[in-house]
């Protein structure tokens, strides 16, 4: 049975060697447990728990909920990240963060199985967003630790099918329960399951004697990003936030979306799952292969930007047609466009990182960007539906912003 001790002493050099494959194997099975547990709620559950606790406020339940969890996430993250950082100890410095995270978030999910009120949907999303934020912080961290640059965007793109199979099991998952309840039920018994094999199989190295120890300041410094010494770490940051802005506008109220523009109120749920799917053939091609070949050709930026362009172009169709036939055509370009961006634009980051010796830290700053743009979401998509246009205002605007964060990859200059 593989111990929890590390196999080696954490230093700033890029590794040269590539992890066993069961390494990147049991990696790639924890992210598809934590999106499954992420996308499932975001998708239908919580909207779902808002109707039935809610039914005539549910819009605004929502985004009080998932506001609050993206306020969590935004926060967790580069702080567990930092923490992580300089953790000691014999079970090295991320390990303790991904048990630990996936324990705690398991518990959350179990709250909102209960939840019988907004107040308990609120601590129980708030505990899944902050905790297994944590172990995802550890995780993207070990890649940096473990896998030479010129792999990185092929360990991405299996962290980007991860995200893709996670969001089609959630929903899945979400769609067939019968019920909210069982729903979270299962998905909290997804993230042990696929988790416990990563902890058993981690690797994780072990900070050498007289490494700097946590500190309120090292902390704090996650939220101030160095943009002035280190300035395609900030583009990188905005563009992470724009595209993720974008995306998170739009997708928020896909269920609604299919329920009061297409007509779908009786088979909502339904259809989310059926263009989640739809939505995950596409990425399956794109995230893979787009990561491989941003190694092979050493450039980031070329895929990154028409990624983008190509989200942004996902968003346009959904505000001009509003049926199910665009829903279905804006589904399999959302996922070329999406499934791109999210692998290589992982490993562009890691290559504009200020400080290998502080990567979760620095990692979490780029992760703001993702939480941010949930956060900030649900604040401008209400009163867009509501007020501005409705849904043709909502995607109209996701579009444009998806376009500005394409604009801004082209000011980075350290990488190709």
């Amino acid at each position: 049975m593989p111990t929890l001790t590390a196999r080696g002493v954490a230093s700033d050099a890029s590794p040269e060697q590539m992890p066993p494959r069961s390494w990147s194997l049991t990696l790639t099975l924890t992210m598809l447990g934590l999106f499954s547990a992420w996308f499932g709620p975001i998708q239908v559950l919580l909207g779902l728990q808002a109707s039935q606790l809610a039914p005539d406020h549910k819009e605004a339940v929502l985004s009080l909920v998932t506001g609050l969890g993206a306020l969590v996430s935004t926060l967790g993250n580069p702080i567990f990240g930092a923490l992580s950082d300089r953790t000691s100890g014999r079970f090295g410095r991320r390990l303790p963060w991904i048990a630990g995270g996936l324990a705690l978030g398991t518990v959350g999910l179990l709250i909102l199985a209960s939840a019988n009120s907004v107040g308990m949907m609120i601590l129980g999303w708030c505990l899944v967003q902050g905790f297994l934020n944590a172990a995802y912080a550890a995780l993207n961290a070990s890649v940096t630790d473990q896998v030479p640059v010129n792999r990185r965007g092929l360990v991405s793109g299996l962290i980007g099918v991860a995200q893709t199979a996670g969001l089609v099991m959630g929903a899945g998952i979400a769609a067939a329960a019968g019920g909210t309840h069982t729903g979270y039920l299962v998905l909290a018994v997804l993230v042990v399951v696929l988790g416990v094999p990563h902890v058993l199989n981690a690797r994780d190295l072990q900070l050498p004697d007289g490494a700097p120890r946590p500190s309120l300041r090292h902390i704090l410094a996650g939220f101030v990003p160095p943009l002035r010494s280190y300035p395609d770490f900030g583009w990188a940051w905005l563009t992470r936030f724009l595209v993720n802005l974008g995306n998170s506008t739009g997708t928020l109220y896909l269920l609604y979306y299919l329920m009061d523009a297409v007509g779908m109120e009786a088979a909502a749920a339904t259809g989310v799952f059926i263009l989640t799917g739809i939505y995950a053939v596409a990425v399956f091609g794109s995230t893979v292969s787009g990561g491989i070949w941003s190694d092979r050709l050493g450039r980031r930026k070329p895929f990154v930007i028409v990624a983008a362009l190509v989200t942004g172009l996902a968003a346009l169709d959904l505000a001009l047609t509003q049926n199910w036939i665009g829903a279905i055509v804006g589904a399999v370009i959302l996922g070329i466009g999406f499934g791109a961006f999210t692998s290589v634009d992982f490993a562009l980051v890691t290559q504009v990182l200020p400080s290998s010796g502080d990567a979760a830290r620095d990692l979490g700053i780029i992760n703001i960007a993702s939480a941010g743009a949930q956060v900030l979401a649900p604040v401008i998509a209400a009163p867009v539906v509501t007020h501005m246009g409705g849904y043709t205002g909502l995607y109209l605007m996701a579009a444009t912003v998806c376009v500005l964060g394409a604009i801004c990859v082209t000011r980075i200059r350290t990488v190709d």
